[in-house]
């Protein structure tokens, strides 16, 4: 979008010139392990709700100062934080097009410069934001912790019901989005009931967006999403196309879906299989309607903002909410 991207280029600027500052004194390893894995692509969607949603509300972010967007850039460096130890978790070899960081650098230089800017995020949120925002941050970042947890105590577990999934989902990628909202809002010094409908935003989107992901890593071109197709399947991981087939299908499909998915081997081997089965119980559609009902849901309740003045910030709410459902990458 056309609009966003004078915001995209000076988050961009920012993340730039603070990676630069932060490891001045750091090991050159450090420097190339975060240039590559930060600084290699990505969409900038946490920051840029920081900035948008205090925009929204009035604040610093619809002014000429730097303040806001480099509140907004620690959310990029958990999220960057995240993936790098997801990678090592799932041994992904490609990431954005491009080797992951510890297919590049290994293991431990993956994991020490995850830990780099888990802390480089903390810093910032807490000088810049204050006590109630580092909160509000670490509440979101323990969440995901318990998010990624479930899922792995979910991971073979067969049986697993859509609101098992959906918690999953809150904690592991929705809160941290809903904060991104809400400390944006909290950086304008905006009402709570502002702060909460932003955070109501940010939960529904980043709800979508995780679905939207999970069909991606069924159905994405590997060109357009920069990482290789099938690893939730060939993990055993249950998202949300999988429960639904599985939840809808006649006992000989469902146990040959069980069976695919029994060791390594067979999910290796079956994972086209395993698609043809999730098209016929309409495993992928339904999922894309839970992924439709959560945008209207994330773009209805910014009803309380009709009335500002700002409405084309308010506009760039309702176009990334589309865009979530329209995303390939």
């Amino acid at each position: 979008m056309a609009a966003i991207r004078p915001e995209i280029l000076k988050i961009e600027k920012v993340l730039v010139r603070d990676l630069e500052q932060a490891t001045a004194n750091a090991d050159p390893l450090l420097s190339q392990v975060l240039e590559h894995g930060i600084l290699n692509g990505g969409k900038r969607l946490r920051p840029l709700l920081v900035v948008l949603s205090s925009k929204l509300c009035g604040g610093a972010g619809s002014g000429t100062g730097t303040g806001i967007y480099e509140l907004a850039i620690a959310f990029e460096y958990l999220h960057g934080a995240t993936l790098f130890h997801d990678d090592v978790i799932d041994s992904a070899n490609m990431r954005r097009g491009k080797a992951s960081v510890n297919k590049a650098f290994g293991s431990i230089a993956a994991i020490l410069g995850g830990d780099f800017l888990h802390s480089r995020s903390m810093n910032l949120v807490g000088s810049l934001g204050g006590k109630e925002a580092l909160q509000i941050f670490c509440q979101a970042t323990n969440a995901m912790v318990d998010g990624e947890f479930l899922q792995l105590r979910n991971a073979q577990n067969y049986n697993i019901s859509e609101a098992d999934y959906f918690s999953a989902v809150r904690g592991k990628t929705a809160l941290l989005i809903a904060a991104t909202c809400e400390i944006g809002a909290l950086a304008a010094d905006a009402p709570v009931a502002k702060r909460q409908a932003l955070a109501e935003y940010g939960l529904s989107l980043g709800t979508a967006f995780q679905i939207i992901d999970d069909l991606l890593d069924y159905q994405g071109d590997v060109v357009q999403t920069g990482k290789e197709i099938g690893n939730d399947f060939k993990e055993a991981k249950m998202t949300l196309p999988l429960i639904l087939a599985l939840e809808a299908a006649g006992k000989e499909d469902k146990e040959r879906l069980l069976f695919l998915l029994d060791d390594r081997k067979t999910r290796q081997n079956g994972f086209q299989e395993a698609c043809e089965l999730i098209v016929k119980y309409e495993g992928f559609s339904r999922s894309r309607q839970r992924a439709e009902t959560m945008v209207t849901k994330a773009v209805t309740g910014l009803a309380l903002f009709a009335n500002e003045k700002n409405s084309s910030t308010l506009s760039i709410f309702e176009a990334l909410a589309q865009y979530v459902l329209t995303r390939d990458k």
